[in-house]
């Protein structure tokens, strides 16, 4: 019989089944776990793990114990689930994944099995609330099986099509069926056909739709920090550790959630939202693992994530040459991805991450105007890519590795085990 990780890693060849279910069973016979503490869901494109990361900062610092479910993974499984910001312990994990095993007569997927561990997790903790990142869509995604205090649609763009939708209002409608019956949601979406969507369905449940830049409005100041005026909350002086402009999008969705929570009855301190805010951290999103020479990764997967990306790397960061790592899934938009990166790249280095998903650096070579591939190498391990753009980075260079969170985690890896073989050396 195969070990509890082996096992969980093995519900990976069953794919993506959208439906709600055979994990509605499941957890039936658990008692429904997922009922028993206050919950946050928080939908979208991009953008989710990081607002989930800075919302559970400022309730943590409020006092509450809180529950925060996100994915994927980057180094270990037991990143995707923890309290208070410590991970899952592994005999606690291994104990559930059997539990599970024994009740589990349906044919659940890799990410339902997660999803009922974290509910089963996050119920034996006592957390005050949940923060939940849906996985796909909204609509069937296994988090939906929860009543939110808000839900949170952070952005919507093409995605997932084969799954959600050929256009914007269809995976719109799909990813807005986290609102719930007289539900409260906040996005930062500015579509027109995404807002109409939103709003349509909170009209159908008897719901409110909050926007950032409407009703809730962030402006940042010249020396840095920023300010939040909502519905009933207002901030100055905030300032955000999360590098990245766009990351002040995500901190006013957090700020909104909080703002709303006061209606709940779970009002959050002053002292709580800047602290919160200050000492909030998020791995692998513009995320610098290394200073000489200068190594930041980006788990940006999408042609909006990296548009992105670019962004911040035309105006966060200082460099002489940019030497790019590139690495994608085949099911996902790499030759948009490839299409935004090339013209900042002075060097591009194409890999494949160890996912059975990944696309093929010939895959990605083919997607490349004749003009850039002067610029391109192919190193198909990721380990070795990141060591080949070492090589070549001088003493103002930047390397920046993105394409694929699956990448970011195997390069992270690299580098801590790198780090670790010169200390032993030394």
């Amino acid at each position: 019989m195969l070990n509890s990780l082996a096992y969980l890693e093995e519900l990976k060849q069953r794919g993506i089944h959208l439906g709600l279910g055979p994990i509605s069973r499941l957890l039936g016979r658990f008692g429904n776990p997922q009922d028993t503490y206050k919950t946050i869901l928080i939908g979208g494109t991009n953008g989710k793990g990081s607002t989930a990361a800075i919302l559970s900062s400022i309730l943590m610092k409020e006092g509450l114990r809180v529950g925060l479910y996100t994915s994927p993974h980057l180094c270990d499984f037991r990143e995707r689930i923890r309290v208070n910001g410590g991970m899952i312990e592994s005999d606690i994990l291994e104990s559930l994944i059997e539990k599970v095993r024994a009740k589990a007569t349906e044919d659940i997927t890799y990410f339902e099995y997660a999803t009922a561990l974290a509910f089963l997790h996050f119920s034996q903790c006592a957390v005050d609330i949940a923060i939940l990142e849906v996985g796909m869509g909204g609509r069937l995604d296994a988090t939906n099986l929860v009543s939110p205090q808000v839900s949170i649609i952070t952005n919507i763009s093409l995605e997932h099509q084969e799954y959600l939708g050929r256009d914007l209002r269809s995976i719109a409608r799909e990813k807005g069926g986290i609102i719930h019956e007289g539900g409260l949601c906040i996005t930062a979406s500015t579509r027109k056909n995404v807002i109409d969507t939103l709003q349509d369905i909170c009209h159908e449940k008897g719901g409110a739709l909050y926007r950032i830049g409407r009703e809730m409005r962030v402006r940042r100041s010249s020396k840095g920090s920023f300010s939040y005026t909502g519905i009933h909350k207002r901030y100055t002086g905030l300032t955000l550790s999360l590098v990245g402009r766009h990351q002040i999008t995500n901190a006013a969705l957090a700020l909104g959630a909080v703002d709303l929570l006061s209606e709940k009855g779970m009002d959050i301190s002053e002292t709580s939202v800047m602290e919160g805010l200050r000492d909030a951290r998020w791995e692998g999103r513009l995320e610098l693992i290394s200073r000489d020479p200068r190594v930041v990764v980006d788990g940006a997967h999408n042609p909006a994530g990296i548009a992105t990306l670019r962004e911040a790397l035309l105006s966060d960061f200082l460099y002489r040459r940019l030497i790019v790592v590139f690495g994608a899934l085949h099911d996902k938009d790499y030759a948009g991805m490839l299409k935004r990166l090339l013209p900042l790249a002075d060097m591009l280095i194409l890999t494949r991450p160890k996912e059975e998903r990944a696309a093929s650096t010939g895959d990605l070579l083919s997607t490349i105007e004749s003009r850039y591939r002067r610029h391109v190498e192919i190193v198909e391990d990721s380990g070795e890519a990141l060591a080949r753009a070492r090589s070549l980075a001088g003493r103002d260079d930047l390397i920046c590795v993105a394409g694929s969170l699956y990448l970011v985690g195997e390069v992270k890896k690299s580098e801590a085990d790198s780090e670790s073989a010169r200390h032993e050396t030394e």
